[in-house]
């Protein structure tokens, strides 16, 4: 063996050991787990519901940090620059990924810069309008704004969020000109909305479904591929004319890059378990939302799959910030 070889060989061999070592110790200190967006929304609603279990499993306090800003990366390079311990996570949804798409910036990158834990939970979206907005459905939606091409808005919880590209999905697939007015978080928008100052909205199933059942707000669709059990009566986008037509939302667990493995599968196994309690389901289901249950792994794969597909959109559709 060559001298360089055996200084790689035993350079590998510390660093090797020393993963080792801070998997043994884990967890040593309280768990941080932070949360770039403010109390009350649904992603801190994910993190609160499980950081409790999580500190039982783990006998460590897990304590969740609301950090929000900048569509979550404040949040995000706070927990990319932490020591890869295990020590300090995050729960993220895809607006950190595609904000730093549209801002066209590279750091934190959602794929190089974290160890992808666990996959949380998803949940679809549904449209909805204001009562008084002529479409009854999405074809009469889509009628209406192909005659006044943009001269119909829609409102989102900013850019890049989930709601705002569900809306850039549908004027690149309806082939329509509508107008995005973003908010400073979904709420807001939802009460234009209601008050008939902007027409429609996707909005996430908790935060609207509410409105919709007390008659403030219409439901035109959901955004899955299957019906939603939390809007069984309402059709899918696919099925109302626009193949192909899916959004769904994420909620998902990041640690910073090069966590050792044993640490995060450690968290998933924990994490997973947590997620598979009847309280937690009856939890989610309320809030319409999925218990995810992927391996460490496959909730890799799937955050690198939804990079490839919402870049795309972004660059074909032209968002900017």
């Amino acid at each position: 063996m060559t001298g360089t070889h055996w200084l790689t060989g035993i350079a590998l061999a510390v660093c090797a050991a020393n993963a080792f070592g801070q998997a043994q110790k884990f967890p040593s200190k309280p768990i941080r787990m932070l949360v770039g967006f403010a109390p009350g929304g649904a992603t801190d609603i994910v993190a609160r519901a499980i950081a409790p279990g999580l500190s039982e499993l783990t006998a460590q306090s897990v304590v969740v940090e609301n950090r929000p800003g900048a569509s979550s990366q404040i949040a995000g390079e706070l927990v990319a620059k932490s020591p890869p311990d295990g020590h300090v996570l995050m729960m993220t949804t895809q607006t950190l990924m595609t904000s730093m798409m549209i801002e066209r910036k590279t750091f934190p990158d959602i794929v190089k810069d974290f160890s992808h834990v666990a996959l949380a939970a998803t949940s679809v979206l549904i449209l909805v309008a204001n009562p008084s907005f002529r479409p009854k459905s999405v074809k009469e939606l889509i009628e209406l704004a192909r005659a006044r091409p943009g001269e119909i808005n829609y409102a989102s919880g900013g850019v890049g969020t989930t709601p705002h590209l569900s809306g850039e999905l549908f004027a690149t697939i309806a082939r329509l000109k509508i107008t995005h007015v973003p908010y400073k978080g979904e709420a807001p928008g939802l009460v234009d909305v209601i008050g008939g100052h902007i027409p429609f909205m996707f909005s996430n199933v908790s935060a609207s479904l509410g409105f919709v059942q007390s008659g403030k707000l219409r439901a035109l669709a959901s955004t899955g591929l299957e019906p939603s059990p939390a809007v069984p009566e309402l059709p899918t986008m696919a099925s109302a004319g626009l193949p192909g037509f899916e959004v769904v939302g994420f909620f998902g667990v990041l640690a910073p890059a090069n966590t050792p493995r044993e640490i995060v599968a450690r968290l998933n196994g924990d994490i997973l378990k947590v997620l598979a309690r009847p309280d937690i389901k009856k939890l989610f289901a309320s809030q319409a939302l999925d218990s995810g249950a992927m391996t460490a792994p496959q909730f890799g794969d799937y955050v690198k799959a939804e990079v490839s597909r919402w870049g795309k959109l972004i660059q074909e559709a032209g968002i900017k910030s």
